[in-house]
């Protein structure tokens, strides 16, 4: 049973875009609408290749007059120096802000209630000088929290929170289906549809051009996705990212990430029927156990 928890993540970093035109910017670079974003509102978004392949996911909160985003810490700069080269003539400013806010999670039963949320995907309040917001992918993850350096984890301890060292998130991530950046997603090869972006809340339909939006919304409407990336039970050795799927004698799909007998897989979809048949997929020297999320809609 998950616990109620709370964890730094050590692995995200925060990227701070200022600058009068920085709406208009980001709106159109990204998967997601950014005129959404507001004190009171979070999304989560990606930032494609020209052809539509994965480059960063990222979520984007708003605290005074600046946009902070919560990204993968070891691969910030590159975040950082790809939106740079759009920035031309545009009022926008780039900072890091880790010095400033860490990135943390707050997870379990009634945690939402606690932090004063409502169950509804990106929602936002002002949290210790910072800003807290349930996680706009799915509420089940909990809420993800921009906090003070200084102050670290205390305000979510007093409100009665056990602290985790990131490991019962990991899980619950998980065991829900949810990917993790690029330890789940191929850089320049994953697609978002694939791996859930769309049920995930993080690809908007309505909004206007954006770097790769033509290639998306070709593999939506032309229904030509044949894999997705889906939760798997392990049942034997934890097989290492990259490690091949087996159905029989022939190559079903990929492992990403996983911990303590699950992990996530790519599987073709084809397969995937297949092993709900009865034949088995294999990873290494495991059998996986595959099944489709309550939030996918496939």
């Amino acid at each position: 049973m998950v616990e109620r928890s709370c964890a730094l993540l050590a692995d995200r970093a925060v990227l701070e875009i200022g600058g009068g035109d920085r709406r208009a910017f980001l709106q159109g670079l990204v998967s997601n609408d950014v005129e959404k974003v507001a004190a009171d509102r979070a999304v989560y978004a990606a930032l494609l290749t020209a052809q539509g392949k994965y480059l960063h996911d990222f979520f984007i909160a708003e605290i005074g007059e600046a946009f902070l985003l919560d990204a993968e810490a070891a691969r910030l700069a590159d975040l950082k120096r790809r939106l740079g080269l759009y920035r031309l003539r545009a009022k926008v400013t780039f900072g890091e802000n880790g010095e400033r806010y860490v990135v943390a999670v707050a997870f379990g039963p009634d945690a939402l209630n606690l932090l004063d949320l409502p169950a509804e995907p990106g929602a936002a309040v002002p949290f210790a000088g910072g800003i807290a917001y349930v996680d706009p992918r799915l509420p089940e993850l909990g809420a993800r929290l921009l906090l003070r350096r200084g102050v670290g984890l205390t305000p979510l301890e007093s409100a009665g929170f056990r602290i985790d060292d990131g490991t019962g998130y990991d899980r619950l991530r998980l065991s829900l289906g949810v990917p993790d950046g690029s330890r789940d997603l191929a850089v320049e090869r994953a697609i978002l549809l694939e791996s859930g972006f769309e049920e995930l809340n993080g690809v908007d339909w309505q909004k206007g051009c954006y770097i790769g939006q033509e290639l998306t919304a070709r593999t939506k409407y032309r229904a030509l996705i044949k894999k997705r990336l889906l939760p798997v039970a392990v049942e034997g050795p934890l097989p290492p990212p990259g490690t091949p799927v087996m159905l029989g004698d022939q190559e079903a799909g990929e492992m990403r990430s996983g911990r303590d007998g699950l992990g996530l897989a790519l599987l073709r979809l084809e397969a995937l029927e297949e092993a709900s048949a009865g034949k088995p997929l294999t990873a290494g020297t495991a059998r996986l156990v595959p099944h489709k999320p309550s939030w996918a809609n496939f």
